[in-house]
């Protein structure tokens, strides 16, 4: 639904997209990443029409956004970091007149409204001037004119900043409702949102695309070693250091009296020598499970070893 080729975005001298290319397929709920200034924005302008590339081209739903950029932008659904939302007006009022801007005719107009307002739990607030409502409501009166048209593409630039926490969990099962019958391209800060809600993440920084796949397949493209959690009854401090006796684990964290966290290199498997040693040692394992890193991790991790490259 979403094909990206070699796209390549200059302001005036400064280089904010290099060369990229992606795909985004039918039915994907896609995490879109990467620092401040990373592209992302700037990416997504593109896509829907805002802007022009110095080089590249993208096709959404198979419509060239250069060549046949109004048939795109009718696939469109776009919710932009700032929604111009028009507060002097209701809820029920903006909606009519976003579809209108859509060309949807008089029948179509209140069947999509009163859905939209169903789909984003506004039934209290339809007849609400958005002037009175909470950042939150007002955010989701946003995607609401993102969806009024039924787009097969949704593009969500972070949709859910500066909102309290009911909120994003709300805008956060939103999107995946969404995602039953649009495919999304999400660009958030809030990484967990990522890991709950997105099929796979893109991940950006400084023009390029540096990362992409499922999060358990980046995982274990940037994890250099292992880590297991342990729960073992015994003495904590005598635990500690005959586990850091065994030959490969880098290194042994005690988190409390009875739980440890043990590393060691990816290449090796050493569960069955740290069974031995606890048994060995007249204590009780109680639980062994292994840890994978977190989204913020492989994010943290590829970005500033990124940065580090290029200062060498």
């Amino acid at each position: 639904m979403i094909r990206v080729r070699n796209l390549t975005k200059y302001y005036n001298k400064r280089l904010a997209l290099d060369n990229i290319s992606f795909n985004v397929e039918k039915g994907e709920i896609v995490g879109f990443l990467g620092p401040n200034a990373a592209g992302k924005t700037t990416t997504m302008r593109i896509l829907t029409g805002f802007l022009a590339p110095t080089r590249g081209e993208a096709w959404i739903a198979g419509k060239s956004v250069l060549t046949d950029s109004l048939e795109a932008r009718q696939h469109i659904g776009y919710f932009a970091e700032s929604v111009p939302l028009y507060t002097d007006m209701t809820v029920r009022s903006y909606l009519e007149f976003w579809a209108k801007l859509r060309g949807l005719d008089k029948e179509r107009i209140k069947k999509r409204v009163n859905d939209v307002v169903e789909t984003c739990h506004l039934e209290e607030y339809r007849d609400v001037y958005i002037g009175k409502l909470s950042k939150g409501f007002r955010q989701r009166v946003g995607v609401g004119q993102a969806i009024i048209h039924e787009p097969d593409v949704l593009i969500l630039d972070e949709p859910t900043v500066g909102i309290d926490p009911i909120q994003v969990a709300m805008t956060r099962q939103l999107i995946k409702e969404l995602g039953k019958t649009s495919t999304i391209l999400l660009s958030t800060h809030i990484l967990p949102e990522v890991s709950m809600t997105c099929d796979r993440v893109i991940i950006i920084h400084e023009g390029k695309i540096i990362a992409e796949d499922k999060i358990e397949n980046l995982s274990s493209m940037v994890g250099t070693s292992k880590r297991i959690r342990l729960e073992v009854q015994g003495p904590a401090d005598d635990v500690t250091k005959s586990l850091r006796q065994i030959r490969g684990i880098t290194s042994v964290k005690m988190i409390d009296e009875r739980h440890h966290i043990a590393e060691y290199p990816v290449n090796q498997d050493l569960r069955s020598k740290i069974t031995e040693t606890i048994i060995k040692g007249g204590w009780t394992l109680l639980s062994m499970e292994s840890l994978e890193m977190s989204l913020e991790d492989v994010f943290l991790k590829l970005t500033t070893e990124e940065e580090e490259e290029e200062e060498r």
